[in-house]
């Protein structure tokens, strides 16, 4: 019952007794009156005692209401006194008005009030919302901040052993990872046994040394294979080191001819050792698929690549070649059309290549077309060539056309490019389970995984090259028309720069093949004639050209104009070429809104590394990428990487 309910309900009660009494009183005094004075009297002293009483007991009741008040307030200062966590009310204008002694004892003074919040509380200035939690740091000790707003409050948490336990969980995480010997039968070609078995032990002591410098468990599999097992924190420190036994194998074998290259893979970043085991497995892909000499970290969705300084080395045996070749053989035949896309904006060598696969499907008499989104300067000669040849133009079809005709049963070849967002066409690839991919780029963290057929060589100088030996085990006397021969040359000698960068022996084996089957040097000629506006348009962005760190030429054009990527990439060239420059940067905007970016190097740098960071990709000494944004943006953001590198790897010193 509530307090003033319970007073009025006494009060009620004392005032009837005592109208009663006094109607007693009166009733004796009508019968005689000295027995009611007696009853007034005892009346009166009963009112005194009651109501002395009902006062004492009132006092007695503030007293002890009092008491309770007191202690309840004490208990709850203590309370707030010694609870181990931090509170702080601040005022209107971000002031601390009061804390208590965690915080004093926090920050070792006697009291924070008055001072400014953010002085103490830095943290609070990242803060987007209004209220929220973060986490601070104060004398090597990890707090967790609670912000409400509306009552201007800071609750204040210590969880140092709880951030400790954590990193230690995260660093004790297990890590699998695989190392490869790239090149044993290419670089131990000639060696007789001893000098091999010297030459091998060499580089396992070299590897095992590595291992137990850095606390890793190693297991040998296999003669080229290796096993490891370790840590997050381990993986951390060979991350920072940059898996320095790559550079230390390569130093240690340097004297052959061709020294041994290492491919480590590393899965991380799940608890299911099936899993990592996994994951490990195809980071050693993806470092085979760039050409080895390298190290691939993937965590979750994320891949870090390190070294790559190295080429692909050139395989000597074609026996790769030809199972490929009757592979795609069989896959052409089984399937009841074949689609073939390059990427977009399509160069000579894409084009070319998807020339020669559709000779290999003309050859297996099955429907082929090349789905081209457009004409390009780069292709425009060979386009008019092709709209000569009533025989090859009609099987060039646009994307639309492309998606009425695809079935399930339709054979994808993608050519020049393993990443399917940078197809002619996407969709295609949705519509149909059917791939083959051939393509000589450094693999990338994108990757068409679905595809039943991979011919990817990154030692391969273009996509024309592998095509032109995949026709030469597709069918005996093979023979190739003119334009197709041309178009398959004419690509092979786009992307080496007329046989002066990335060529091997298979190169000019292949292009002595397609010159014996009818290639014309002069049509080639003209097909890679450069016309007056072009030649101008190279040389205005050259104009802009910067030097940086004394060895990189950097050319940001003029952004109210535009240019092809083909001349991007001829400006690119051009400055390679310049004395003692290691590397050439150009950035230009592009007819299509995007910022074309094209890298060249002489092998010191790895311009894909700096490509994959902007979104592209390419080889070790031939990148590029489009960037969606302004000119400056991407400017600003491939200095920013190009310094980072500097910092980290001293490169451009």
């Amino acid at each position: 019952m509530p307090r003033f309910l319970l007073k009025r309900w006494h009060g009620m009660h004392h005032l009837w007794t005592f109208i009663w009494m006094i109607a007693l009183t009166m009733v004796l005094f009508t019968y005689q009156w000295w027995i009611g004075t007696l009853s007034l009297f005892v009346c009166g002293a009963l009112i005194y005692y009651t109501l002395m009483a009902e006062k004492a007991f009132r006092k007695d009741l503030n007293r002890y209401i009092a008491t309770i008040t007191h202690r309840v307030r004490k208990t709850g200062t203590d309370v707030i006194h010694e609870l181990p966590i931090g509170m702080v009310l601040y005022n209107e204008e971000k002031q601390v008005e009061w804390n208590n002694p965690f915080i004093a004892a926090m920050f070792d003074k006697d009291s924070l009030i008055g001072e400014p919040l953010h002085e103490w509380f830095p943290a609070l200035k990242t803060l987007k919302d209004a209220s929220g939690r973060l986490e601070m740091e104060w004398n090597k000790r990890f707090y967790e901040v609670k912000v409400q707003t509306e009552e201007r409050l800071l609750y204040v948490t210590d969880v140092t052993e709880w951030s400790r336990l954590k990193k230690r969980y995260e660093e004790e995480q297990p890590v699998i990872g695989l190392i490869m010997l790239d090149n044993v039968d290419e670089a131990t070609q000639g060696m007789d046994d001893q000098t091999r078995s010297i030459m091998m032990a060499k580089v396992t002591s070299e590897i095992t040394e590595w291992a137990v410098r850095h606390k890793i468990f190693l297991r040998r599999t296999s003669s080229e294979r290796f096993v490891m097992l370790m840590d997050q924190r381990t993986l951390k420190q060979l991350e920072r080191s940059k898996f320095e036994i790559l550079d230390e194998v390569r130093d240690l074998t340097i004297e052959n001819k061709l020294p041994f290259t290492l491919s480590i893979g590393i899965g991380a970043g799940v608890g299911s050792l099936v899993e990592l085991g996994a994951i490990a497995q195809m980071s050693l892909d993806i470092c085979l698929g760039r050409g080895g000499d390298q190290a691939a970290v993937k965590a979750g969705q994320k891949v870090s690549f390190y070294g790559g300084r190295s080429n692909a080395v050139e395989k000597r045996t074609r026996v790769r070649a030809r199972v490929i070749s009757h592979a795609l053989r069989d896959l052409i035949r089984e399937s009841d059309k074949v689609v073939i896309m390059g990427h977009r904006s399509p160069d000579m060598d894409s084009l070319g290549a998807a020339i020669g696969v559709l000779k290999a499907v003309q050859i297996s008499q099955k429907e082929g077309y090349i789905v081209l989104e457009g004409i390009n300067q780069s292709i425009e000669k060979l386009m008019e060539a092709i709209s000569e040849d009533e025989k090859l133009n009609r099987w060039l079809i646009s994307p639309e056309q492309a998606l009425q005709i695809m079935t399930p049963r339709t054979l994808a070849v993608v050519a020049d490019t393993h990443k399917a967002s940078m197809v002619a066409e996407p969709k295609l690839l949705q519509m149909t389970q059917r791939k083959f991919v051939v393509d000589h780029h450094r693999r990338g963290e994108e990757f068409i995984n679905d595809a039943l057929l991979v011919y990817m060589e990154p030692y391969a100088s273009s996509t024309s090259e592998l095509v032109t030996e995949l026709l030469q085990y597709y069918k005996d006397n093979i023979s190739l028309g003119v334009l197709e021969a041309s178009a398959l040359l004419a690509g092979i000698i786009v992307d080496t720069k007329s046989f002066s960068q990335h060529t091997g022996s298979r190169t000019f084996e292949a292009a002595s093949f397609l010159r014996r089957n009818g290639a014309d040097a002069a049509l080639i000629q003209r097909m890679l004639q450069e016309d007056l506006e072009g030649y101008l348009q190279k040389a205005e962005i050259i104009r802009h050209t910067t030097i940086l760190y004394e060895c990189l030429a950097f050319a940001v054009a003029d952004g109210k104009h535009t240019y092809p990527q083909m001349v991007i990439a001829q400006a690119a060239d051009t400055l390679l070429h310049m004395t003692d420059m290691t590397a050439s940067f150009v950035l230009a905007m592009r007819p299509d809104g995007w910022v074309g970016i094209s890298a060249r190097s002489l092998g010191q740098i790895n311009v894909q590394v700096i490509m994959e960071k902007l979104g592209g990709g390419g080889h070790l000494t031939n990148a590029a990428t489009r960037y969606e944004g302004t000119l400056e943006e991407a400017e600003t953001k491939l200095r920013d990487i190009l310094e980072q590198i500097n910092k980290e790897e001293g490169l451009f010193l």
